[in-house]
This record gives C-alpha cells, structure tokens and sequence, in this order.
C-alpha cells in the first residue's frame, strides 16, 4: 500500500514514537497488559498527578525535591511586611524629585487649574493601572520580577519578555533621574554660583557637565552599596529616610502658615555670566493665588526649552511613576498577593492628596516667578531650610535606590526565566542570601550609561514614555484575563472591570503620544521588535498562553455562528481528513495535501487497533506529542485526529462522524492507495528533518517490513471508500505521491512548465462518461485549487476530452471550454481519440445485461451503485492505462475519475485489482470521487 494506509506489521503495533512519555514512565511498556509497574492503580495515579498536587501526592524525583528546597529556601528570605515593602518604597518614589524640586515648577507653568487636571489625569491612569495590578497580583502566587512576573505569566514569554525589558529600562532611567535631581540639589546647595571662579563659605563645589557627572557617579555608586547588602538592609534604609522625608514634610506645610513674606533673590546663568531675579514668598494671598490659577508656559532655566502642557505633564508624571515599587519587591515579600493591593492603594490616596494640598498652597502663597524659576524654593520658605535639603537628598536618594533595586529584580527575573539565552546568563548568579548581585551590577552600569544625558528634564519624557507603555501594558494583560473568562482568573480583589483596563490602555496610549509622539514611537517600535523576536526566538514556557484562552473563547463564539443551514456552493471549500498508518511512509502526501485544502479544515486521522478495555490507560495521549511535533516540523496547517478502534474501517467512521466541529468538518476523505508497493521511509529522507537533531518526529514505528502481513484487506479498504460515500463525503485516493518530488518538480527551470492531466472521464464507464456530472466537476474544483495554491501557481492544467469517430469533436471541444470560462478555470483542452479502447468495452458487454441501454445515472446527493463495473475487462482496462500514459509530456500529478464501489461487496476485490491496472505505472495521481455540487457560476 506504498506505506501510506494501514500497512503496519504486527511487531510495530505497540511502539509509541515522540515523547510523549516521560518521567518514570519513560522506560515502561505502553501498551503492556502484564508487569509490576504497569497496572491500573499507578496509571491512574499517574494521570491524575497537577502541578498543584504534586507535592501531595508522591514523593517526586531528585530534581523535583530541590525545586521544592529552592521554594522553601525563597519563601524563608521573605521578610517584608506591607508597610516595609510595599508602602514605604512607593511613597519614597513618588515623593522624590517631582514634590521637593519640581512640584512648583509644574505649579509655576501650568496654574492650579491646570496642575489639578495634570493631577486627575495622571492618578487616573495610574488608579486604572493599579486596578489592574490588584486583581492580576491576588489571582495567584507571586515572584520575583514584579510587573514583568505578572506580565509574562498572563500573557506568555512574548510580551512579558519585551514589557520586562521595557521596564528595566524604564526603572533604569528613572534611576537616573533621580539621582540626576539629586545632583541638582547638591549643586544648589554646595555649587559655585555662575560667573564666580572661587566659592565662599559652603559653596564650594565645582559646576560643570563634567563634574555633574562625576557627583552623579559617586552618589549612583553610593545607591550600588546599599543595594548590593541586600534587600533587607535597603528595607532598613528606606524607613529611616522615610521618617525623615515625613518630617520635612510636615515641616514644608507648617511653612506655608508659619514664615512670614519674604523676597527670594535668584541668580540665573545668561550668555552674560548670571543675572539676578527676585521671587516673592506672600504668604496666603488672594491676589496670589488669583495670578496663580491660570496657566503661563515661559523657559525652563535648566534646559533653555519652551515649557508646553505636555512637557510639563511629563515632569509632573514622573511623581506618579513609583506605584510600581511595592510591586518589584514582590519577591521579597511575605504576602505578595495580601501586600500589595493594600500598600499600593494606600500609598496612591495619600500621594493624591497630598500633592493637591501642596499644589493650592504654593499657588495660595509663591508668585509665578518663584515657581517658576527657583527649583529649590521650599528650602528658601522653610522654617528651619537644612531640614528641607536633608529632606530632599534623602527622598531623591531613596527613590534612586528604589528604581535600582527594582531594575535589578527585573533583571534577574528576566534571566531566570531563560528567555534571552545566554545574553542574560551572567544576571543569574546570586549570593549566598539569595541577593542577586550581579543584576544589580548590570542594572549599575546601565543606570550609568543613561547619567551621560546630564539633565533631569532631558530624559523626563523618555522616562515617562516607558512607564507609560509599562502601565499600558499591565492593564492588557488584565483585560485580555478578563475577557478570555478562564474559569481560574479569580483574583480576591474584585473593584475592577474591563472598563477600567480599556480606560487605563487607552489614557496611558494617549498621553504617550501627547507627551512626545517621537519617544513613543520609537518605544512602540523598539516593543515590537522585542515582542516578534522573543516570538520565533524564545524557548517555549510552560506559563500558559493567554492568546490561547483568547483564540479558544472567540472561536468558540465564531463556531456558534458557523451555521451549516446557512452554506451556500458559492463559499465550498474542501475539508480533508488525510488517514495516515505511518507518518513514516506518508510525509509528501501530508504535504500534497496541504496544498489540496484551499484555507479548508485539515485533520491528519490516525486509527490504533487496541482494546481499551484490556490497556491500563489511553495509549494516545503519550503519541499526541509526536503527531503534534511532526505537524510543526512538516508546516502543515493540520489538525491530529487519533482513535481506538477494532478495526481500522470502523476507526475511519467513528473519525468521520466526529473529527471536526459545528460546521467544520471534514466533507472529503483522503486514502493512500492499496498495493503492494513496499513502503519507504519519506521521512528521514524530509528536508524538515534531514538536518534536525530533535527525534521526536523520527520516533514513529518503523515502517511494515515487505513480507510482513497487512492489517488490512481488500474487502475492508474498499469498504472505507463505500462507507465514506454513503456518509456524502468526497473520496480521493493518491498513489505514489511519495515519489513527487514537489520542490524539484515545480522549481525546476526547463521548458515547458509543469503540467497537472486532468481526466474528468469514467474511464472504466465509457458508456456513462459525461463531463458535466457532479463527480467530474468536483475532479475539475481539486485539479483548480491546486493550482492556485502558492507552490503550484506555475502549474498548467491539461484536460482530456475523449472523443469517437461518428462524433462533432470540435462541438464537444467548444462545450467544454464554454463550461471552463463559466467556471473561471484555465485549462488547455487536448482532444483524445479513444475508439480503440471503447470497442473492447462493448465487445465484453455484447449480448450481457446490464449493456450501454443501463445507463446509471447520478444525481447529486443520491447514492447510486453501479451493476455492470465487474463487466469491464482486464484488457480494456490495461488499453486504458495505456491511453493514459502515452500523453506526453509526463505531469507532475494526474487527477482521474475514481468510480463507485459495486454494490455486491464480493466484487471488491476486483474493483480494487481494476482499480490498480488503471494507475499502474503513471506516478503521481489521485483518483476522485465527488458527490456534492462545489462549483457555481453565480456571484
């Protein structure tokens, strides 16, 4: 049977190829009834194993008794409470360089009335943002990597991959923003004034890019300290300056009431050295603050750049950006899922509030030059100013600190997970507490690399970017959670909808583009880049995929809809159920057709002759992984099928009845011939697999010995043929579609062109031949769309019209080729004289019942079997063989008329032997049979 249908030996029956199998029962016999490891109680036990339950259950191997001592180990260094690990670090980064250094340079530009929209703007973007955390954070256990970890294990490797690394560099900047601001508060409160060579007093630091640089280098270095000791000791740290930043606070708001007016003076860099302004603390005033309330966008002093709404808002959203802090210690914590939504929340209210509070009462109190042009004006205002630099450092330190911290968590997270091979190989190693040190390092230099910028409000926008496509991000993967309706999505933290998760994507999208179209563009692109390489690249995870809950929850729905009431001929499309024994013997004709399906359903059905009733467990499962493997290596767009069965004719229909879904399924029936061609082994011959190391796909049984039995008889094969057309299903059989080589054939660079004959004939029925029956015209459909598949397009098709003398051959010729334009199919038309061959048909039928006056006909849907096919001669069937080969030049595939079995099962076999002298020695051809209308001539 050339290998392709149910030719196996009985010795490759209870072999499994692929891996299926794994663990303990790798070594196992699958199929084995008898034996000490193999009964039923440890199967099922086997099966019935989770992820969840393993450590329940058994007691596992090596491997999995240190995965568990590494999680033992991982949950005792957690040893953050809430209020040090989520709330402190999250209000120590909002409260950093935007409250001390440039909350009235965004009060000063934009008025109150603007400030207080900035502020409802940005909150609201983050309040949808930390919606969307709290649910994804309380739907399960968490680990390091904070966002990335969420991220990744919602939506898969892709997008966690990219959005981790987008926010690595995003926490990266911010680091540098920070301590870039805390260089500017260094600056203003030790620099030399400009236009002075010698300072006096405390003034004495030198002013200069370069030497900027270098303070911000000793002070990174500093934040590198700390965070290399680990994330206890940065716990530790951060509550103390948490205490400090809490009292400069409270100090700053007993200012506003306690000084007395006071005149600022400012000295300003000019191309003329310095100039000196005057700003005006009033106090609360209402004159004051009705200058304040609208908005006056001048130059920012530090960068000599026009101010706009948007490049102040970018400012302004870097005091929002540290919502995330609390989340990137998730691996430090001892309650991710209860700490964060709590500290998160908490922190964000208070924030809130206290910046709209300040913000009314610098309008209430400072005038616009003020604001707008001193920087450090709340030490100036300040009943007691070295407090408020103290204050300043400590909050700008901390918040640096923060976002290394952070960065290096991702980082380590990122390598952990292997998603970027060895380029991250180095970030892994750890200390001895588990402090990965060398994240840290890395996340230093880069940190490093980003302080060459110079200026905080130079890098504020891409800062701002980052975050924003983060957050944007944070909020898809919950939606995309919600709306897949995957019943373990249950998070305990229920204040959310889709409608909060959309509003976050879309506020976050559009003040990207408003803030600087130019860094979120380049963000976007550099995200897409990440995202398809992470896709063809990346390893495969074992997190799950939300784009399969996705694809699974709409094609559901679309399943629904496809209402098989509503097909119309105008949209047919063939839909193959290819029965394959041996993938060995049948990779070209899996690819053969590929090509036959036009867009339509593909299952690739597999019949395994067992007994469930005598098996310990399903012996399909373990294959399902093989079958899969061979579908991607093959790159066909194919479903696997696979069945229990007595037989395989019984195993064929439990497959037609239930392969498909809905109104998906299979309409066509696809067989490897029955011969007794021995069968080679395509595979391991298959460019797919040639060059691969990866054995799953050669790991099928070998291939039936030449000599050895087959399982399956004449009678039976036949019988599959009748039992798919009295289901109305299509029936094509292919013989010797192992010997096309389709990428010689159809590349190939001589003249003419390939050829596809097409013989839409009943050659063993010369007395009922017609052109325009349903079986001839379904033959004329599958010759058309394989030629319009992409591989075939160079393809010509050749139709044969037999014609007899006494005929109108050119009448029949015109006929024909007006049935081809209505139909839209390119063909040449040869015209074939077989009076030769007819004549030995009627000599056998002379004076026989059942003569040319018994003609059958069929009509569409109607299943009619002919009485007289047993009549037809060995002779006139080896002159129509003939016929068939003399046609030259040789095609690359033939396409025949298949005709109906006999309705006396006991002609079978003949029907099978003239079936074989036909298409003996023509190469490549299928044989087909249609019996529902696919062409149509309308619109």
């Amino acid at each position: 049977m050339g290998g392709t249908v149910w030719g196996r030996g009985p010795a490759g029956r209870d072999r499994v190829g692929g891996r299926g199998c794994r663990g303990r029962d790798r070594d196992r016999p699958l199929f084995g009834v008898g034996g000490a490891r193999s009964g039923p109680g440890l199967a099922m036990a086997s099966s019935e194993r989770s992820a969840l339950l393993t450590y329940r259950l058994c007691g596992g191997s090596a491997e999995e008794e240190r995965g568990r001592e590494r999680g033992r180990a991982a949950a005792a260094s957690r040893k953050l409470p809430t209020f040090l690990g989520v709330v402190v670090p999250t209000l120590l980064s909002m409260f950093s360089v935007v409250l001390f250094l440039r909350l009235g340079f965004v009060v000063g530009h934009a008025g109150l009335y603007q400030a207080l929209a900035m502020f409802a703007v940005a909150y609201f973007i983050i309040g949808m943002t930390v919606l969307s955390v709290c649910a994804i954070a309380t739907n399960g256990a968490l680990d390091a990597g904070g966002a990335y970890y969420m991220i990744s294990r919602a939506l898969g490797p892709e997008f966690g991959g990219s959005i981790g690394i987008m926010f690595f560099l995003a926490n990266v900047c911010g680091s540098a923003l920070y301590v870039l601001g805390l260089v500017e508060a260094v600056v203003d409160s030790f620099g030399i004034p400009p236009g002075q060579e010698a300072g006096t007093g405390v003034h004495v630091l030198p002013q200069s890019y370069w030497y900027e640089l270098l303070y911000g280098t000793m002070l990174l270095a500093l934040c590198l300290l700390v965070c290399l000791v680990g994330a206890s000791i940065y716990a530790k740290a951060t509550f103390l300056i948490f205490l400090i930043v809490a009292v400069v606070l409270g100090t700053i708001l007993v200012s506003f009431f306690a000084t007395r007016p006071v005149k600022v003076p400012i000295h300003l860099p000019s191309p003329n050295g310095t100039e000196t302004d005057n700003g005006f603390f009033t106090g609360f005033s209402l004159s004051t603050l009705r200058d304040n309330l609208g908005g006056k966008y001048g130059v920012d002093y530090t960068t000599g750049q026009r101010m706009s709404f948007s490049s102040v808002f970018a400012v302004m959203f870097n005091g929002c950006t540290g919502i995330m802090a609390g989340s990137n210690m998730s691996g430090d914590l001892k309650r991710p899922s209860y700490s964060i939504p709590r500290g998160t929340i908490s922190a964000v209210l208070f924030t809130y509030l206290v910046y709209n509070l300040l913000a009314f009462l610098m309008c209430a109190t400072c005038n616009r030059i003020l604001l707008q042009k001193d920087y450090g004006f709340l030490r100036d205002i300040s009943i007691f100013p070295p407090l408020v630099t103290v204050g300043i450092y400590a909050a700008t330190l901390s918040a640096a600190m923060s976002n290394l911290i952070g960065a290096s968590r991702i980082l380590y997270a990122l390598a952990r997970d292997d998603l970027f091979g060895r380029a991250l190989a180095l970030a892994k190693k750890t200390s001895a507490s588990g402090n990965p040190v060398m994240a840290v390092i890395l996340s230093w230099l880069v940190v490093q690399v980003v302080l060459f910028s110079g200026k905080l409000n130079t890098i504020a926008s891409v800062v701002t970017t980052f975050f924003l496509l983060v957050y944007a991000t944070v909020n898809l993967a919950c939606l995309a959670l919600e709306w897949a309706s995957a019943p373990n999505f249950r998070p305990t933290f229920r204040y959310f909808t889709w409608h909060t998760c959309l509003l976050g994507i879309a506020g976050c999208c559009v003040m990207m583009f408003l803030i600087s179209p130019v860094s979120a563009s380049a963000s976007l692109g550099f995200f897409l880049l990440l995202l398809l390489a992470l896709h063809y690249l990346s390893p495969s995870s074992t997190w799950g995929y939300i784009s399969q809950a996705l694809i699974f929850h709409q094609v559901r729905k679309y399943l629904l809809m496809l209402d098989v009431r509503k097909d119309h001929v105008k949209f047919w499309r063939p839909q193959m159920l290819l029965m394959v024994q041996n993938p060995r013997g049948s990779a070209r004709l899996i690819d053969f057709v590929n090509d036959l399906k036009k867009s339509g359903l593909y299952v690739l059905g597999h019949v395994e002759l067992q007994d469930l009733d005598m098996l310990p467990s399903d012996p399909l499962q373990p294959q399902q992984e093989s079958w899969l493997s061979l579908v991607d290596k093959l790159n066909v767009k194919a479903f696997v099928s696979l069945t229990l069965a007595p037989s395989v004719r019984h195993g064929v229909r439990q497959l037609l009845f239930t392969s498909g879904l809905g109104g998906m399924r299979p309409n066509t029936l696809v067989l490897g011939f029955y011969d007794d061609e021995a069968p080679q082994d395509g595979l391991a011959r298959h460019p797919a697999f040639t060059s691969a190391r990866e054995e799953v796909p050669l790991g099928f049984p070998p291939l039936r010995a030449p000599t050895a039995p087959k399982l399956l008889s004449p009678r039976e094969y036949v019988g599959i043929v009748a039992d798919a057309l009295k289901m109305l299903r299509n029936v094509l059989l292919a013989r010797q579609l192992e010997s096309l080589d389709k990428a010689w054939e159809l590349r190939r660079a001589a003249s003419p062109a390939p050829t596809i004959h097409v013989w839409p004939v009943n050659l063993l029925r010369p007395d009922s031949a017609r052109y325009a029956d349903t079986c001839s015209l379904f033959l004329l459909q599958m010759a058309c769309v394989l030629n319009m598949a992409r591989a075939w397009r160079r393809a010509r098709l050749r139709l044969f019209l037999c014609v007899e003398a006494g005929t109108l051959p050119h009448a029949q010729e015109e006929k024909l080729r007006q049935l081809l334009k209505d139909l839209r199919i390119q063909a040449q038309i040869q015209l074939v004289p077989w009076d030769a061959i007819t004549r030995l048909h009627w000599q056998t039928c002379q004076g026989s019942p059942g003569g040319p006056a018994e003609e059958e006909e069929e009509e569409e849907g109607v299943v009619n079997f002919p009485t007289n096919t047993a009549q037809v001669s060995d002779e006139y069937v080896c002159a129509a063989n003939k016929l068939v080969l003399e046609q030259s030049p040789a095609p690359t595939v033939r396409f025949l008329y298949l005709p109906r079995p006999p309705a006396d099962t006991s002609l079978y076999p003949l029907y099978l032997h003239q079936l074989e002298l036909l298409t003996r020695g023509l190469g490549p051809t299928v044989l087909v049979h249609g019996v529902s209308a696919v062409t149509s001539t309308q619109l």
